[in-house]
């Protein structure tokens, strides 16, 4: 190990990042491994008998054995210390019990960011990565409220309702996590990186479990999904197709004793029947942030309210039954504005023909969109904020 990672990762560290990077080793086979030698110092003092004894594939058993997997593991490290991340480990104190509770925890979480976040209460909010703008209001609106009561808001960064998620907790200058499927230097989707240069900014964190340099490769991002659900209180569903790797998420969160929440769609949407269907099963249906809250445990809701502030002035609940109307043009024009389908401005036109003029409806739109009703959407479409 070079100098300069010897100073910044400890030899502990320097063994888990090893295991980590011996071939045909998984967090299965890392888990059953330590519970045979009940220690990661005594797997790296092991014979490679000892270890072909505990069931080891004989590639995996030869990288410790002959010091393969120590060298990987400095190389990695230098790299891990050149993108600037922490490195956590089980035995650390600093990494997050509930992620410990989980079947197969990682070995190792590379962290870029404030990692006591990984720790907080918080909620997972995941979904279809082509959202209805009723999907994507809701993951917004949601996010802000429970950010702004002190949930960390944990989710995977992908587009649609991951990304949305994000943007609301920062909305509310909340804290929220994003988990990757790729090394925790690649920034994916790539119009993310303001995203992620957001999250950092306002005191969360980008972590992965997969080494520096990562590239986003399918199979990765059902593996992370399980530390996603595992790091949070509970997982919310907004918006999920059948075939969804949201289910993934959500599957994830049943079997490690999470809450699961959802939702509620609209039944000819094909988009609403991963929540509806969990709704169906038992998961909690979610309209605002105090149908999270309730279900939360007293001594979670507890915990968060000493961490946070009062606040002086709460946000609007992201209700599925607001609000009151604007008046005047304004009032025509968002009677029209739908909060789970675009509407084009060409419809808007037409519809108003006879009682506005172009230019009245312009105006309307622009008043609407400066006090935070409707959002506009790329080709002049419209929805309703929520």
């Amino acid at each position: 190990m070079s100098s300069a990672s010897a100073s910044t990762y400890s030899a502990r560290v320097r063994e888990w990042v090893a295991l980590a990077a011996t071939p045909g080793l998984g967090p299965t086979r890392t888990k059953r491994l330590l519970e045979r030698f009940a220690d990661v110092g005594r797997i790296f003092a092991a014979s490679l008998t000892e270890l072909e004894a505990a069931g080891l594939p004989a590639v995996s058993a030869q990288a410790i054995a002959l010091g393969a997997s120590l060298q990987a593991a400095d190389a990695e490290l230098d790299k891990a210390q050149a993108a600037g991340a922490r490195l956590l480990v089980p035995d650390d104190p600093a990494y997050p019990r509930q992620l410990l509770e989980i079947y197969d925890p990682p070995a190792v979480l590379y962290v870029v960011g404030e990692a006591e976040c990984l720790s907080l209460p918080g909620i997972a909010i995941v979904g279809t990565r082509h959202p209805t703008p009723y999907g994507i209001g809701m993951a917004e609106r949601l996010a802000c409220d429970l950010a702004a009561r002190g949930l960390i808001i944990f989710s995977g960064m992908a587009r649609g309702i991951d990304s949305a998620a994000h943007r609301g907790a920062l909305n509310a200058k909340g804290r929220t996590v994003a988990v990757f499927g790729t090394g925790v230097d690649v920034i994916y989707p790539r119009e993310n990186r303001k995203l992620a240069e957001q999250i950092l900014v306002h005191g969360g964190a980008l972590v992965s479990e997969f080494p520096i340099g990562t590239a986003p490769t399918p199979q990765n991002f059902p593996i992370r999904n399980r530390v996603i659900s595992g790091l949070a209180q509970g997982a919310l569903v907004a918006e999920a197709g059948e075939y969804s790797g949201t289910r993934i998420t959500a599957r994830c969160a049943l079997e490690q004793g999470r809450e699961v929440f959802a939702v509620p769609g609209n039944v000819t949407n094909k988009l609403a029947w991963g929540p509806n269907t969990l709704i169906k099963q038992g998961g909690k249906l979610v309209a605002t942030w105090e149908d999270v809250w309730e279900e939360l445990p007293a001594e979670v809701r507890a915990r968060v309210e000493a961490l946070t502030p009062p606040l002086p002035d709460a946000p609007k609940s992201g209700s599925l039954f607001e609000q009151s109307l604007p008046e005047g043009n304004e009032k025509k024009v968002f009677a029209l504005v739908k909060a789970d389908e675009a509407v084009h401005i060409d419809e808007l036109m037409e519809k108003l023909e006879g009682s506005l003029s172009s230019s009245e409806v312009f105006a309307a739109l622009f008043e609407l969109e400066l006090a935070g009703r409707i959002r506009q959407l790329p080709g002049k479409n419209y929805v309703r904020s929520f």
